[in-house]
């Protein structure tokens, strides 16, 4: 791997790598990375992606777990996996949101962080 993995400041750190690479093999779309280090003391980073359907969010909510788990990262705390509409997965140093795009847009959690939502999303 490259210099990238390597913790620090503005550095991705190998478990927001393994998410982000998951969440790219599973199709995920709109993937948002917010690097809180130093900014928040819940977590390290954020990561917002969304999925086409209920199905297609919960099937990556289910994949990212289970690549989480695989890697040695222990069982991470999940909501929201019943509906699948928002499923949130707290996985220690990083909290991932996946959304469907109409809850995505509603909640608009990029804004709470100063993040603009990605420009190719479609408007609702």
């Amino acid at each position: 791997m490259s210099d990238k993995s390597l913790s620090g400041p503005g550095r991705i750190t190998a478990i927001e790598d393994l998410i982000l690479s998951r969440l790219d093999d599973d199709k995920a779309q709109d993937v948002v990375f917010i690097d809180l280090k130093g900014k928040s003391p819940v977590a390290d980073g954020l990561i917002v992606a969304s999925g086409r359907s209920q199905r297609h969010v919960g099937a990556m909510a289910d994949h990212l777990l289970r690549a989480l788990k695989d890697a040695g990262y222990g069982k991470c705390r999940v909501e929201g996996m019943p509906n699948a509409d928002w499923v949130l997965i707290d996985a220690g140093d990083v909290i991932v949101h996946l959304f469907r795009p109409e809850v995505r847009s509603f909640y608009n959690i990029e804004k709470i962080w100063s993040v603009e939502p990605p420009a190719n999303r479609a408007a609702i």
